[in-house]
């Protein structure tokens, strides 16, 4: 076994704690009348609040004994809009739509039962929400006043961003059916007012064609807009006589698959002028686009979400391969950007590894992702390879205190965007079909030899992690590629037909489109089981799950265990008992950073 001094690992101050602390996020930007509006969610107790800005101060509106995130399909978004005279929002606790006033009070209540709500939007008096009960889904209104229920659109499997028009005559919003998934076929639905509520709906794009809709816009003239991909790439269209035509855009997509509800990541002005931010070489950039003229707003940020402006400011989620996600507002003559809230890093700047675009071969194809070198390390340093969950999901070249807490001990950074992720368009997205576990493993341990081949790695020690999917690449190459010195599951997938079986209904037909057919192609779900293959895993393997995860329950994870333990592999379960699917508690994330660092280092025996 290939040995590392130690001197090349040192353990350096930033500890498992305080990168989990560095975690602050935002979501859900938003500008009212009364200010400017977010969502953040802070680590220490994994709740989410809601913030104003105004008159240069920043003011925490959410109540102690509430948090506002929605958990329709799962992953939720959309947890809350503004109101007339405050803010609606769905309480983590019981799903229920709440309105609070900003003058004061306490929350009220505008639902109760057994219904899940998200996507909320206000309009005309009425919250526009997507509503979930016992796997049924439709888009309903709720009156602030008369708290009257009633149902927009129902009979499609799924629905999402309700958008009612300035002028209160059109609704538009996206549906799919199963066995579709958001990122691969969507309608996008229009209903126009009559003297008596709305008329029957017309499908106005994805009823023939195979593309995936999202993020559907009015501009001030009501005029409908939204992102499709049937141009290769999540680009913005606008309708005119009923049929969308494309506008002036870069090659590139302007918005991330739509994992969550809620999402901003462009927004019309006028006919011809859009906000929106995309990706080049996987690097966030952001500007305002007038017919040919570019207005670069980029500066020196790398990510860019939850879009809102005004006549002065353009205001976003943001974050830099220096700084992590904050709430900013960029002064549209200027283009100075100023922080608001969030954006500090618990590390000096020269401190910081940063990230560097990765173009390698694999098999006959190529893969994207970034690399961060190791920081301290006096020899080729030893790699992690991280693997993003999704699997049709993306990483950002951003700060991100958990790859940081890597680089500060010695270890370099892969981290990947492989076959299948979002962000570089729809053929690479749809690289994935069929091919989970072959594409994804093939890509990660690529990577390695494509690394060390540089001269950046020691790809003798070289190791992978990842959640959720991420799990399941990560035990698939454990399992069938002699690549990697051991690995870390946080709640992986290592049974995909016990998945099948348990799953929720958002991801019901997911595996279909990964793998094929549980019952047509179970010779080839046998050959990409990690399960059925324990034994041939011989690298030491640490295993991090929630007793409360619904995605990929706990069961999987034991058996997981357990045939590995019969086998003889060096192994670690560690359980938790109040998480769900993705760590929120800052304790337990700490927690499972620190162990899986003391795990490798005992893989390569080195003195603790």
């Amino acid at each position: 076994m290939n040995e590392i001094r130690a001197s090349s690992l040192k353990a350096e101050p930033f500890s498992a704690a305080q990168a989990v602390a560095a975690g602050v996020d935002f979501a859900e930007l938003q500008r009212g009348p009364q200010g400017l509006f977010w969502n953040e969610y802070r680590p220490e107790d994994g709740a989410c609040r809601i913030w104003q800005w105004q008159d240069a101060k920043a003011r925490c509106l959410t109540p102690d004994g509430f948090s506002a995130r929605s958990r329709v399909y799962e992953y939720g978004g959309g947890s809350f809009c503004l109101s007339d005279d405050g803010v609606l929002f769905v309480n983590e606790a019981d799903q229920q739509v709440y309105h609070q006033a900003l003058a004061g009070g306490p929350p009220l209540a505008l639902t109760q039962g057994d219904c899940r709500y998200g996507d909320l939007r206000f309009a005309a008096g009425q919250v526009l929400a997507v509503e979930e009960q016992a796997n049924q889904h439709r888009l309903v209104s709720i009156g602030l006043v008369d708290h009257q229920r009633r149902v927009l659109a129902a009979g499609a499997d799924f629905y999402a961003s309700p958008t009612q028009s300035p002028d209160g005559q059109r609704l538009a919003w996206i549906e799919w059916s199963r066995p579709h998934q958001p990122w691969t076929v969507t309608r996008l639905m229009l209903a126009e007012r009559n003297a008596t509520g709305w008329k029957e709906p017309r499908c106005v794009a994805g009823d023939k064609d195979e593309e995936s809709i999202q993020q559907p816009r009015f501009d001030a003239s009501s005029r409908l807009y939204c992102l499709t991909d049937r141009g290769g790439y999540w680009q913005p269209w606008v309708e005119r006589a009923g049929v969308l035509e494309p506008l002036p855009a870069v090659d590139a997509d302007h918005g991330p698959a739509p994992w969550q509800l809620g999402g901003c990541t462009w927004l019309p002005v006028d006919e011809t002028t859009y906000l929106a931010s995309w990706t080049e070489a996987g690097f966030g950039r952001l500007g305002l686009r007038s017919g040919s003229v570019l207005e670069d707003l980029t500066g020196s940020y790398s990510r860019f979400r939850s879009l809102a402006l005004d006549e002065q400011f353009v205001y976003a989620v943001a974050a830099s391969p220096v700084g992590p996600s904050a709430i900013i507002a960029i002064e549209r003559q200027s283009r100075e950007a100023v922080v608001l809230a969030g954006g500090i890093a618990p590390l000096p700047t020269e401190q910081i590894s940063r990230p560097q675009t990765l173009r390698y071969p694999s098999a006959s194809s190529e893969a994207h992702g970034f690399f961060y070198p190791a920081m301290n390390a006096e020899e080729k340093p030893p790699l992690v390879v991280f693997i993003h969950g999704g699997p049709t999901s993306a990483c950002y070249p951003m700060f991100d205190p958990r790859i940081q807490y890597w680089t500060q001990r010695g270890f370099a950074v892969a981290d990947l965007n492989y076959r299948g992720s979002s962000g570089y368009g729809r053929a690479y997205r749809q690289a994935l079909h069929l091919n989970w576990g072959v594409a994804d493993v093939e890509d990660a341990c690529a990577v390695v030899a494509y690394l060390n081949e540089q001269g950046l790695i020691d790809g003798r020690c070289a190791f992978i992690r990842g959640g959720s999917a991420g799990g399941y690449t990560t035990l698939c190459a454990l399992a069938f590629r002699d690549v990697f010195r051991a690995g870390a599951s946080l709640y992986g997938v290592s049974d995909p037909i016990a998945l099948a079986q348990a799953t929720h209904k958002f991801e019901g037909d997911y595996l279909d489109w990964l793998i094929g057919d549980p019952q047509q192609d179970v010779e080839r779900y046998r050959a990409r089981t990690p399960l059925l293959h324990a034994e041939s895993i011989r690298a030491p393997v640490i295993f991090f799950q929630g007793e409360l995860d619904a995605v990929v329950v706990p069961r999987q994870t034991r058996d997981m265990v357990k045939a590995l333990e019969d086998n003889g592999v060096a192994v670690e379960a560690h359980y938790y008992a109040d998480e769900r699917h993705g760590f929120r508690k800052a304790a337990n994330q700490a927690h499972a950073l620190e162990q899986e660092w003391l795990f490798y280092r005992k893989v390569m025996d080195i003195r603790i």
